[in-house]
């Protein structure tokens, strides 16, 4: 068997062989349009032709060899380069000054990358969490649509939460009149929300015993708690001392004279 330093000349002959005879001169537009190009070259040129050194054909010599060899891998070989990177709090891994994207719950945590010329893995553990293309730009930040989706919908579900917890401290008929608002309204949120305001203007005991009016007359809604306690808030007018008119009183009402000058007749000019 030949060592590597011995089969070093061989090996850059046949690579000359290629760029003389097949890429000197060759347009290459891109390497899809080059592998049908090459693979003709090779069934017509380079392995029919008589070779210098065995005095044979390629192609009969192949037929000979082929036996011999070995299958194939049933998988690929993956000439990933893999190593451990981190994510910082911000949800992106930094590679060559670019910055990548990767779902919130990865944050500050340590990740796997697995490196291609055209894209970029990263794992957590040994489940996929994202996948990029490649930049070789410089300071570029690539974020996937959909990372910054899970974060938004996270803090409104956290911000939903809050709410529901606020609302739910307002009495003891606060998660009926929730289950009720949200088989009747078509936005409970919305209502949840003035309800809790309401609480802060009112205080929760009044908003609590609103609600359970309101359950009683199945008025849902945060108009109608409002109304309740407007209505309640409200001055009443004590009532005054009951004054009987008779009618005897009305015949006897005495009234000024009135006064009829103004519909007297005017003096007149003389007469020239």
């Amino acid at each position: 068997m030949q060592s590597a330093p011995d089969a070093k000349g061989r090996v850059e002959s046949g690579v000359g062989y290629v760029k003389k005879n097949f890429l000197n001169g060759l347009e290459i537009p891109s390497f899809v349009a080059l592998q049908p190009a090459a693979i003709q070259w090779r069934d017509t040129v380079a392995n029919v032709r008589v070779h210098g050194e065995t005095h044979r054909q390629p192609l009969e010599l192949f037929a000979q060899e082929k036996p011999r060899l070995k299958p194939l891998p049933a998988l690929p070989y993956d000439g990933a380069l893999v190593r451990p990177i981190s994510a910082n709090g911000c949800c992106h891994v930094i590679l060559d000054t670019n910055r990548y994207s990767v779902p919130h719950r990865y944050a500050s945590q340590q990740l796997t990358l697995k490196l291609y010329p055209d894209q970029l893995l990263l794992f957590h553990q040994d489940q996929l969490i994202a996948t990029h293309a490649r930049s070789y730009d410089r300071r570029q930040k690539i974020t996937h649509p959909d990372h910054p989706k899970e974060l938004v919908t996270q803090r409104q579900q956290a911000r939903h939460q809050t709410l529901l917890l606020r609302f739910l401290a307002l009495g003891p008929h606060a998660e009926a009149y929730v289950r009720q608002l949200e088989l009747k309204c078509l936005n409970p949120r919305h209502h949840l929300q003035k309800i809790v305001a309401l609480s802060e203007s009112y205080g929760p005991d009044k908003v609590g015993r609103a609600l359970q009016d309101a359950l009683t007359f199945e008025a849902y809604g945060c108009e109608y708690i409002a109304n309740i306690l407007e209505q309640r808030e409200r001055p009443s007018t004590p009532p005054a001392a009951l004054h009987l008119t008779r009618r005897q009183d009305l015949l006897e009402v005495e009234l000024p004279p009135a006064d009829l000058t103004s519909y007297e007749p005017k003096p007149q000019p003389p007469q020239p």
